[in-house]
């Protein structure tokens, strides 16, 4: 597998995609707060499908109204429900299976893997996201960068059985899957894309709920919760999916990848800012050395110097 020397043929990302990025990052990090209030009260599986079903009903309404038109995905409806599988259904579920027996320090480092997944599938499959140094090193600097800021957190949560650690690497995996499977709906405008996704994820979900627990209940939480679900779909599945797809299409799968390293520092930076938690000084310096590997991965910087 050869590492070129220069970086990945689209260059660097522009400067409206690194925007992208760092509010996907931040849109994501918040998702952590509206799931902390719903599954207080809603079982997981629920949760995740009230979650994609109310954003895909959402973003159907968006294009009945603004457009374009969904028949643009019925000619990939095979192609959406994989990646419905491999983007919804498989990873949140083997991350919920993981979180039961692992901390949530060990499940962010483990999912911080998916940029590194990326690369090495964007490599052997793609003609433009080759391998290099600076990204190979920018990504193992956020994984590192990753494990600092959880700090203790990390080191009391490192126990637990392997098939769970397997299980939260096998998401990252199917995420990187996914992204190889995303940059194939060239021409595709990325609201429709969210929309086949959703879609086909609310159509393996609604099966896998009442299989597991029935119709009974499903819509007894209370108004807050309700409110907490309803930003969850809405902000944190519907719009950042538009931003998503967008970013791969504009960036390249290795690149918007990369919002996995954002998440756990913007989901900090928001305990701080709205919730009044504290911020401990390994936190600040696991997000410098999370900045530190986007500006090597970036190049531009070093390649000026």
């Amino acid at each position: 597998m050869a590492i070129t020397t220069t970086t990945a043929m689209r260059g660097p990302m522009a400067l409206k995609d690194w925007a992208q990025l760092l509010l996907l990052g931040a849109i994501w990090g918040g998702s952590f707060f509206f799931a902390r209030i719903a599954v207080a009260d809603i079982p997981p599986l629920v949760l995740v499908l009230f979650r994609v079903a109310i954003a895909a009903l959402a973003l159907q309404l968006y294009l009945g109204l603004r457009g374009p038109s969904f028949r643009l995905a019925l000619p990939h409806a095979g192609l959406f429900f994989l990646l419905a599988l491999v983007n919804n259904v498989i990873p949140f579920s083997l991350i919920f299976a993981g979180q039961t027996e692992l901390g949530a320090g060990v499940a962010s480092v483990l999912n911080s893997t998916t940029p590194f997944w990326t690369l090495v599938l964007a490599n052997a499959l793609t003609s433009d996201e080759k391998l290099s140094w600076n990204k190979l090193a920018g990504i193992a600097l956020g994984i590192v960068g990753t494990a600092v800021m959880i700090g203790p957190g990390l080191l009391a949560g490192l126990g637990g059985p392997v098939w769970a650690k397997f299980a939260l690497v096998g998401a990252s995996l199917s995420y990187a899957v996914a992204l190889m499977i995303a940059r194939r709906f060239k021409g595709v405008p990325s609201p429709v894309i969210a929309t086949g996704q959703l879609t086909a994820s609310t159509t393996i979900m609604i099966p896998v709920v009442l299989l597991s627990h029935g119709n009974a209940n499903l819509f007894s939480a209370s108004p807050p919760v309700w409110a907490a679900v309803l930003a969850l779909a809405l902000l944190s599945t519907a719009f950042a999916y538009i931003l998503y797809f967008n970013l791969v299409a504009s960036a390249g799968a290795t690149n918007a990848s990369l919002v996995t390293l954002i998440v756990p520092a913007s989901a900090i930076l928001l305990g701080f800012l709205f919730l009044g938690e504290r911020l401990e000084l390994f936190e600040l310096g696991g997000m410098a050395l999370i900045a530190l590997g986007l500006v090597i991965i970036d190049g531009r910087l070093f390649g000026r110097r």
